[in-house]
């Protein structure tokens, strides 16, 4: 019986060391992955960061009346005066429909739809 008992830890111990050792890799890629993510999301925010300021640069109020005034004779851009902007009670806005129906509608998508609650 002591034997049986004996064999029966070992046997215990052994697979509760491969599934440490199992757990243990799985942690080790999940990390590495989450590595991963992190640098591809820095050279994502480092880029934007690259952007904006190209786009701000190029939205320079200065550049921008000199492009308007090279191409006046082809675009007839002038600066925008107050006079020229309304109050919000002056837009007219269209008439309420009716919602829109769809009769006879097909799914297109080729995901489940019971994955989406």
């Amino acid at each position: 019986m002591r034997s049986l008992f004996y064999v029966l830890s070992a046997l215990a111990v052994i697979a509760l060391a491969y599934w440490a050792y199992h757990e243990n890799y799985r942690t080790q890629h999940a990390q590495s992955e989450a590595d991963a993510l992190e640098d591809r999301i820095s050279v994502a925010r480092q880029r934007l960061r690259v952007l904006n300021a190209e786009w701000a640069y190029l939205n320079r109020p200065s550049r921008l009346r000199e492009l308007a005034e090279i191409n006046y004779e082809r675009l007839g851009l002038m600066p925008l005066q107050p006079y020229q902007f309304g109050r919000i009670d002056q837009v007219a806005y269209p008439p309420a429909e009716e919602p829109l129906v769809f009769d006879n509608s097909i799914e297109v998508s080729d995901q489940d739809q019971e994955q989406y609650p």
